[in-house]
């Protein structure tokens, strides 16, 4: 059983920083891929970072330069951190584990593991 749980959330300022952690077992990290998303009030669910069981790491364009995905193993913990936070950030973050195709990274149909999510609330 994959299990994700996501911590971390907050309110903060325009401009600040916050980190988001998803801890998962050692084996999904080893076996799947984990991504970020969010979704705001009214919207759809979008895509916000994916790490890779590569390794490797992909961003949405709204957040490239902005947020850092990291995963560290021995703590069996994915984050994210948010630099330079703007309102338009403010959503429920979720992680997600997955096996998809590089071309469907950012589809969250192809992602098999959620955590329940956490709030993030930037203000102006």
């Amino acid at each position: 059983q994959v299990q994700l749980v996501e911590s971390g959330g907050g309110l903060v300022q325009a401009g600040d920083s916050l980190r988001l952690s998803c801890t998962a077992s050692e084996s999904t990290l080893r076996d799947y891929g984990v991504a970020w998303f969010r979704q705001a009030p009214g919207k759809e669910r979008e895509f916000v970072a994916t790490i890779r069981a590569t390794s490797a790491t992909y961003y949405a364009d709204s957040v490239k330069g902005r947020f850092t995905i990291s995963r560290d193993r021995v703590k069996a913990t994915v984050s994210l951190q948010m630099d330079t936070v703007k309102p338009e950030d403010t959503a429920i973050y979720y992680c997600a584990a997955g096996r998809p195709i590089l071309s469907a990274i950012r589809n969250p149909l192809m992602y098999l593991y959620w955590g329940q999510g956490t709030q993030v609330t930037v203000s102006s």
